[in-house]
């Protein structure tokens, strides 16, 4: 198998939260594709934290997208030069005001590598307490849902937890946790 050759590259448009360009490519097998388009977004991470009480703290919010109040983990971008781990403690501590003792890297995944060229990272914090309250930026209006794992666990299970990346965040934490 081989890699596809870019002939061409345009940006259509380039915003913070809109990226989208076009590629002309050539595949392996000759044949030329004229228009092939591709999201970028910045790199994102997704926490699965959990609280000294051995709590999971979720987030509600609204998204746009879906046109519906989400129950989701707590998830945020990676700011320009920030290590991933450090993003997801400072995005944890912004979105519910919870400071963590521990962290360990979950995996790493692609929303739709067809399309999308960003990464998400999930990292799995333990020991969490309530520091501050919430940063919040001016355009986020989030409240902090709080779940036992067995609560956690059914919530997932239900397939209530709507957003994709999240719940392959919070499968491949339970595993690590032990918990399936």
């Amino acid at each position: 198998m081989q890699t596809w050759k870019i002939l061409d590259s345009k940006y259509i448009i380039q915003r913070p939260w809109a990226t989208l360009r076009v590629d002309k490519l050539q595949m392996p097998n000759g044949n030329i594709k004229d228009e092939y388009y591709v999201l970028e977004y910045p790199t994102w991470v997704n926490m699965v934290a959990v609280t000294e009480e051995n709590n999971i703290l979720f987030v509600r919010q609204y998204r746009h997208g879906a046109e519906q109040i989400m129950v989701e983990l707590p998830a945020g971008v990676v700011e320009e030069g920030e290590d991933p781990e450090e993003g997801a403690r400072r995005e944890l501590l912004e979105e519910t005001g919870y400071a963590f003792d521990d962290i360990s890297y979950v995996c790493k995944l692609y929303a739709n590598p067809a399309t999308s060229a960003n990464l998400t990272y999930t990292y799995l914090l333990t020991g969490g307490r309530k520091v501050q309250e919430q940063d919040l930026d001016s355009s986020e209006d989030i409240e902090v849902v709080v779940m036992s794992i067995e609560e956690a666990k059914n919530f997932l299970f239900e397939n209530q937890l709507g957003q994709a990346l999240h719940s392959a965040a919070l499968f491949y934490a339970f595993k690590k946790m032990g918990l399936l």
